[in-house]
């Protein structure tokens, strides 16, 4: 078994051609579904030792661009860890807007080819944090993302992060989703 565990499979250089984007649009003022082009890469390090606990993670960058734009609509650079020893998969990331995410679950199997890691604003383990303007208006009250290893060597993700924002009553589902292959 990978010291990775269940993150061997994301071990790599990807692309995906067929991500989703659901998103309020604050120029056209509606939500739209837009399709978008990715690019991720994923290299393994390890181990980091924590007195007892041991971890083996990815260092993490990706990249998004709806049709031919030159840049990229959302990026983020961060870490996927690994600790054996009590199946608790990490995934903590920055995103330029202002955002940081640390997204966990405890009790994953080392040959899990699906898990589901979530945060939440407030949770003092698996948590939330963002800026004053964000925090406003548009604030990420919940995130959850499940990831999946496919047989033909592919992985997917669907991806959910929950803002309260002005324009609706209740918080808002905006949601991206891909498969990715190997670059």
């Amino acid at each position: 078994m990978s010291d990775w565990g269940p993150l061997t499979g994301l071990i790599g250089e990807w692309s995906g051609e067929g991500g989703l984007d659901r998103a309020y649009s604050h120029v056209r003022h509606e939500v739209l579904d837009t399709p978008y082009l990715e690019k991720v890469t994923m290299k393994p390090f390890g181990p980091v030792d924590n007195g007892a606990q041991r971890l083996f993670g990815l260092d993490y960058k990706t990249a998004m661009w709806r049709d031919s734009e030159e840049n990229p609509f959302h990026t983020e650079v961060g870490y996927w860890l690994w600790d054996a020893a009590t199946g608790e998969v990490l995934r903590g990331f920055v995103v330029p807007r202002g955002i940081t995410v640390l997204a966990g679950a405890i009790g994953v199997a080392a040959d899990a080819t699906s898990f589901r890691l979530t945060a939440q604003l407030g949770d003092p383990r698996y948590g939330i944090s963002e800026n004053a303007y964000l925090g406003q208006r548009a604030s990420s009250t919940r995130y959850e993302v499940e990831v999946t290893t496919n047989p033909d060597g592919t992985w997917s993700y669907a991806e959910h992060t929950w803002l309260q924002m002005a324009e609706f009553p209740d918080p808002f589902d905006h949601s991206d989703s891909n498969t990715l292959k190997p670059a």
